[in-house]
C-alpha cells in the first residue's frame, strides 16, 4: 500500500484539499490549509511530497517524524497546516483499507453523539439576539460569536457596554438555554481584556476564547485573577511542544487547538491526552471545510475531555460555498437538538463529491482576511 500520488484542489469559499491515492488505488482525503495562505500551505504540501511518493501509507507516525524533524526548522502554520491535511489523508486511507472509522483505531468511541456548536454575529457582530433566538429554534443547545470589532490597547468604555449589550440581548431574548462562547480572536490586549471579562461576567459566557494573541499567553495568569469564566484558547497552536507550557501554567481551561493546523488527528490526540492530565477541557476549532470537520469528529469520539465541537455551516466566511456542498451524503452531519451523531463509515467517515471539488477547484479563491485599522490609521487585530 504505497503512496503514488497527491493532489490538491482550492475551492471556495477559502479550503484548500488534498487527495492522497495509493498504488492499489485507494484514496484519502484531508485539508490542509491556513485560512488566507492557501497558495503557500500548497506550496508546502508539494515539497513535502518527494519525502511520501513510494513510501507506505499506513507508516503514519513515522512518516509524520519525517516530515515534521526531518526539516531544521520546524513548527509554525504553515509546516504544520500541511502536515495536518497529509496526516488525516493517511488516517482516512488506514480506515477505509481495515474497514472502520478512525476513532476506532484511536482506542474506540467514548460517546454516541457529539455537541456543536453554531456561530453567529459576522465579524463585526450585530443582531446577536435575533441570531441567537433563530439559533436556539434550529436547536443548537450553544452558539459562539466575537466579542468585539476593533480594540486599542486602551480604548473607550462605549466600545465594552456595546459588547456587554450584545450578550445581555441574548440572555434577555432565550435566556440561559443556550451556551454562549465570546469569541475576543486575539483583537483585545491585556489592559482591555481584563475589563472586559469582569463586565461580562453577570451574563454568564460559556468560556472567553482568546482574551489575548497567543503570543502574549503569560497574560491570561492576570486576565484570570479578574474572572470565573473558563479560559480557552489555542487555535494559533501548533503540536504538543506548543502548547505544553500553556498547560504547566494552569491558566487555560479549555484548549482549542485545529486539527488542520496542530499537526493533524494523532497529535491533536496527544494533545488532549496532555490536557485530560491537566484537568483541561478540549473543544477543537474548526471553522473549516467537511473534511477538517469529520477529521475533528472523529477525534471528538474517542476523546473523554472533548465537550463540544466548532463546525462552519452557515458562518459568515462561507459566501458561494457551504459546508456540506462538497459531500457525497451531507446527512453524515445531521445536526439534530445540538449534537451530530455518530460517523460509522470508515476513515474519517465521509464520502467526498470529488466531481464538485474538480469543479469548484477550477473556480478557486483568493480569500485573504481583512486588514484592520484604527480611527487613527495604526493597524488593527482583527
Amino acid at each position: 500500500m504505497k503512496i503514488r500520488s497527491l493532489e490538491l484542489f482550492k475551492v471556495p469559499p477559502r479550503w484548500l484539499f488534498l487527495k492522497i491515492t495509493t498504488d492499489d488505488g485507494l484514496v484519502g482525503w484531508g485539508e490542509p490549509v491556513v485560512e488566507g495562505r492557501a497558495d503557500t500551505v500548497k506550496a508546502a504540501v508539494e515539497e513535502l511530497s518527494e519525502y511520501l511518493i513510494g513510501r507506505e501509507a499506513g507508516a503514519i507516525e513515522d512518516l509524520w517524524q519525517t516530515l515534521y524533524r526531518g526539516g531544521f526548522y520546524r513548527g509554525g502554520p504553515i509546516l504544520t497546516s500541511a502536515i495536518s491535511g497529509i496526516e488525516q489523508a493517511l488516517w482516512d486511507i488506514k480506515g477505509k483499507r481495515l474497514g472502520v472509522p478512525v476513532y476506532e483505531l484511536l482506542g474506540g468511541r467514548v460517546r454516541d453523539k457529539m455537541r456543536v456548536y453554531a456561530w453567529i454575529g459576522g465579524d463585526r457582530p450585530a443582531d446577536t439576539a435575533l441570531a441567537a433566538r433563530e439559533k436556539l429554534e434550529q436547536g443548537y443547545s450553544a452558539i459562539k460569536m466575537n466579542g468585539t470589532e476593533e480594540l486599542h490597547w486602551i480604548d473607550s468604555y462605549d466600545k465594552v457596554e456595546a459588547a456587554v449589550e450584545r450578550l445581555a440581548a441574548i440572555r434577555e431574548a432565550v435566556g440561559y438555554k443556550l451556551g454562549v462562547g465570546i469569541d475576543f480572536h486575539g483583537r483585545v490586549h491585556k489592559g482591555m481584556a481584563k475589563l472586559l471579562v469582569k463586565e461580562l461576567e453577570p451574563y454568564k459566557p460559556m468560556f472567553i476564547e482568546e482574551p489575548v494573541l497567543p503570543e502574549n499567553n503569560e497574560a491570561l495568569r492576570e486576565i484570570a485573577r479578574h474572572t470565573a469564566i473558563p479560559i480557552a484558547t489555542g487555535e494559533r497552536m501548533y503540536t504538543r511542544w506548543g502548547f505544553k507550557q500553556l498547560l504547566e501554567s494552569g491558566y487555560a481551561d479549555i484548549l482549542q487547538p485545529d486539527l488542520s493546523h496542530a499537526g493533524g488527528i494523532w497529535e491533536t490526540r496527544k494533545i488532549a491526552a496532555m490536557a485530560e492530565a491537566y484537568d483541561v477541557a478540549v473543544a477543537p476549532h474548526c471553522p473549516l471545510g467537511p473534511i477538517a470537520l469529520a477529521a475533528s469528529l472523529q477525534l471528538d469520539f474517542c476523546t473523554p475531555n472533548a465537550f463540544i465541537q466548532e463546525q462552519s455551516l452557515g458562518i459568515h466566511y462561507n459566501e458561494g460555498s457551504d459546508l456540506l456542498d462538497y459531500l457525497v451524503d451531507p446527512s453524515v452531519f445531521h445536526y439534530e437538538q445540538g449534537f451530530v451523531g455518530l460517523l460509522t463509515k470508515p476513515g474519517l467517515g465521509i464520502e467526498v463529491d470529488e466531481a464538485k471539488v474538480r469543479e469548484m477547484a477550477a473556480i478557486g479563491h483568493d480569500w485573504k482576511n481583512p486588514v484592520w485599522r484604527h480611527e487613527d490609521g495604526s493597524i488593527a487585530e482583527w
